[in-house]
């Protein structure tokens, strides 16, 4: 299984192996396996996209028989040091998963030209080994914007995030744009928890959101997101999207649908690349044309949606498919 190390313990491992750190450049290879590791912004437990991505490291596990290790990371000063480490520990490819490690693998990656260094959600700056893999999610909330605002019976809808940060706010932009195409007379207010896991925090914004007469809330807020499916039960009438992972099941009664990025295809695709020595650091996008992202509807609640909105709804998916609506990036 996949191994959650600390920083301290990755620095003990490297100075053991530092006979072989002398011997190998810039990153120690003794056992000659395929290693991938995974560093996450919050607890893999969430249920969400940090649990999306351990699922992936695991898929790269079973199917690359790679040798696979994960740690969490809080500050900018983590993120260095992580895929630092890793990297003096000779893995192959570190997946820093969300556009908030881009900085720190644009920092670390010269000094490791042997290792990969990827960023979930990244911006489109490239190293020779550094590449942002874009899981275009934003395709996928337009779709999910567009069912809101027909849901919706006030035409007010939110948006709850976790931090304000680049990859959240295209979600959001894509919601908002799904939205007015479906319904122009409608009104998208936005709250931000301030961090990925304080779920009472989001159960507080979404309240707030639901007193002005919000009825139909999306999240992108990691394990705090949890937060406003709670606040959503609380209110009758209301509905709820979720974000990166199926998050239908969570709470079925008033969960309607999901924005679902495939990251675990995606981590294996790029992990295969590096093994099989096809890598070439380029932006490597997933979205809706290719199955990257989708919007999955919650089977549960799928006889509440009305027939003529349904078929809207595919209407609407096609068109995004095959670019024929333009969804904002921002």
């Amino acid at each position: 299984m996949a191994r959650t190390i600390s920083l301290a313990a990755a620095a003990a491992a490297a100075a053991v192996l530092s006979p072989f750190l002398a011997g190998c450049g810039d990153g120690a290879r003794p056992t000659g396996a395929f290693r991938v590791a995974l560093l996450s912004p919050g607890p893999v437990s969430d249920e969400g996209w940090n649990a999306a991505a351990y699922e992936g490291l695991r898929r790269v596990k079973s199917l690359l028989g790679a040798e696979i290790a994960q740690q969490e990371t809080k500050s900018k000063g983590d993120m260095v040091e992580g895929y630092r480490e890793f990297a003096r520990l000779g893995y192959d490819v570190v997946l820093g998963h969300g556009g908030e490690y881009q900085d720190a693998a644009m920092e670390v990656g010269p000094d490791f030209p042997r290792t990969v260094f990827l960023v979930t959600a990244g911006r489109e700056a490239l190293a020779p080994n550094v590449a942002p893999l874009l899981l275009e999610l934003e395709e996928a909330t337009y779709v999910a914007g567009w069912l809101a605002a027909k849901m919706s019976r006030s035409g007010r809808l939110g948006c709850v995030g976790g931090m304000k940060i680049e990859p959240i706010e295209r979600t959001f932009a894509g919601f908002a744009a799904g939205a007015k195409a479906a319904r122009p007379d409608s009104n998208v207010t936005t709250a931000y928890v301030g961090n990925w896991e304080d779920t009472a925090a989001a159960r507080e914004q979404t309240l707030a959101l639901l007193a002005e007469g919000v009825d139909v809330v999306f999240h992108n807020a990691d394990a705090a997101g949890l937060g406003v499916f709670k606040a959503a039960r609380e209110r009758p009438g209301v509905y709820a999207i979720g974000s990166n992972k199926d998050q239908n099941s969570l709470e079925p009664d008033v969960v309607l649908a999901s924005a679902v990025a495939d990251i675990p295809r995606a981590f294996v695709e790029v992990a295969r690349a590096v093994k099989e020595k096809r890598f070439r650091a380029e932006v490597l996008r997933y979205g809706m044309r290719d199955g990257g992202v989708a919007l999955v509807l919650n089977p549960r609640l799928r006889e509440r949606i009305p027939k003529d909105v349904l078929e809207g709804l595919e209407a609407v998916s096609r068109d995004v498919r095959e670019g024929a609506v333009s969804v904002p990036k921002k």
